[in-house]
């Protein structure tokens, strides 16, 4: 009896030990995994920015053969800016989602103090953007919620290329700890009048499947936030946005 209860014993505790290392496995698998996926959630904004600005020019110099060439030398300029920027961004995530590698939190994010930066950046590719940033500092912001919002105003921005080129966006950023972060971003149909603005649904379009703006619910929604999208009775393109900000 003593024998057999002992072999009893000692089978228990193996198994135990056993189960114990297939559930750290696991464990570990499963962070690996939520890693990846919160990666390529990040590089699917970072190179719809830039792809976004690729195929706006790319498409204007086909459809304005007749553009002056400081128009053209601008857009080419843009063209390759971008798709080295973009090469770049994607040789990163490679690296970080290559089979062993565990280097996901490497790569420095944005901050809503690069918000202004990024609107600079959306006019001198084209985009006419009206920005009214009511934060009094910018860094203050936590940097979760910073790099949320940052990313919210770049696929508006992303969106208010593919499909209203030529618009007037307007943004708002306003917030205080406590009250909460709010973006707000709007667009309303424009003139073509430069050489990178394509008319909505035009041959120049860029294609989008609307996972952006599923991404940005997503993203809100982790964060203890929310996010609506749609059109305003006034054939407007709102997008509204809520992050917490404690204090």
């Amino acid at each position: 009896m003593y024998l057999r209860a002992r072999r009893q014993l000692v089978a228990s505790l193996l198994d135990r030990a056993e189960r114990a290392e297939t559930e750290q496995q696991l464990r570990v698998e499963q962070a690996r995994q939520a890693e990846r996926a919160r990666m390529a959630r990040e590089m699917h904004d970072v190179l719809a920015h830039r792809i976004s600005l690729l195929s706006m020019h790319a498409g204007a110099l086909e459809f304005r053969p007749d553009a002056g060439p400081d128009e053209i030398a601008h857009a080419a300029g843009v063209i390759r800016e971008n798709a080295h920027l973009a090469l770049q961004d994607l040789r990163e995530v490679i690296g970080v989602l290559r089979e062993g590698s565990d280097k996901a939190g490497a790569r420095p994010q944005p901050t809503l103090a690069d918000v202004p930066a990024l609107v600079e950046e959306s006019r001198a590719a084209g985009l006419q953007v009206r920005a009214d940033i009511r934060v009094d500092d910018l860094t203050g912001v936590p940097t979760g919620t910073g790099r949320n919002a940052y990313r919210i105003v770049q696929e508006g921005m992303t969106n208010a290329r593919k499909h209203a080129a030529g618009a007037l966006v307007d943004l708002v950023l306003e917030g205080a700890p406590g009250a909460g972060l709010t973006v707000e971003m709007s667009s309303r149909p424009g003139l073509d009048t430069t050489l990178d603005a394509r008319r909505p649904g035009g041959p120049g379009g860029i294609p989008g499947t609307g996972t952006g703006l599923i991404g940005l619910s997503e993203r809100a929604a982790l964060a203890s936030g929310r996010l609506e999208h749609g059109f305003t009775d006034a054939g407007d393109f709102r997008l509204h946005a809520w992050l917490p900000w404690p204090t």
